[in-house]
């Protein structure tokens, strides 16, 4: 069964939403069954770093509010991380488009590396105070999670995946996500946010259990022989 996951690297509650599924993921009994695909999705497409403003002054801009309100929340999502095993250090985040760092999402997922990539990037714009917006930083991470470095550097220096990235945000406006991250599971179910443990669990169970009753059972040729019906027929 396929779970798909948008999110956008610069979002906090993105990397606890992971970590709390990752928990309910590993404790369901079936979970060699579920695949994930992380979607792309940006929260600013637009935005355009101004020298000088740090995260704190940025949400305070965009929502109206002082500096203080913007310091008081960013704590507050400090606390949320803590709890679910994170370090966050705002003091070193740095404001930028995601818009490359999500190319090479899409690259890493042809490689089967797609979490891989999603927790490197996480830990690096949350934790390591890296830019996201910086080839030679992109170029990094991806080699740190496998990736060759001259594809790396002919990806990153072009406009490949590009329309790979637009395509994830259109199937989000499509299926009317507004927020990340966002799971959608099976095509039939939906989690919104940095939900509990439990409700991931709950969500994956219901949704495990449609979807594995209706699986159509495979016979690979050759491998059919003699068989009794109830009716008494035997062949």
């Amino acid at each position: 069964m396929k779970v798909e996951i948008w999110s956008d690297i610069m979002c906090p509650f993105c990397y606890i939403g992971k970590r709390k599924f990752e928990e309910a993921l590993e404790q369901f009994p079936d979970k060699e069954k579920i695949t994930v695909e992380w979607k792309s999705f940006q929260l600013n497409p637009d935005l355009k770093p101004e020298p000088g403003t740090d995260v704190y002054d940025y949400l305070a801009a965009k929502k109206g509010q002082s500096r203080e309100w913007s310091l008081s929340m960013h704590a507050q999502v400090v606390n949320m991380a803590k709890e679910a095993g994170l370090t966050y250090d705002f003091d070193k985040a740095i404001v930028a488009n995601s818009f490359h760092a999500h190319r090479l999402i899409q690259l890493a997922k042809q490689h089967r590396l797609g979490d891989e990539a999603e927790e490197r990037l996480f830990a690096a714009y949350f934790t390591e105070g890296k830019d996201m917006s910086n080839l030679d930083t992109l170029t990094e991470i991806g080699v740190a999670i496998g990736l060759d470095k001259a594809l790396l550097q002919e990806v990153l220096h072009s406009a490949a995946f590009a329309d790979a990235v637009e395509k994830d945000n259109a199937e989000a406006a499509e299926l009317g996500i507004q927020g990340v991250p966002f799971f959608v599971l099976d095509r039939k179910y939906a989690v919104s946010g940095a939900q509990p443990v439990a409700a991931f669990s709950q969500a994956l169970g219901q949704a495990y259990q449609e979807w594995h009753t209706t699986q159509p059972l495979i016979m690979p040729d050759g491998l059919s022989g003699e068989v009794c019906t109830p009716d008494g027929n035997c062949s």
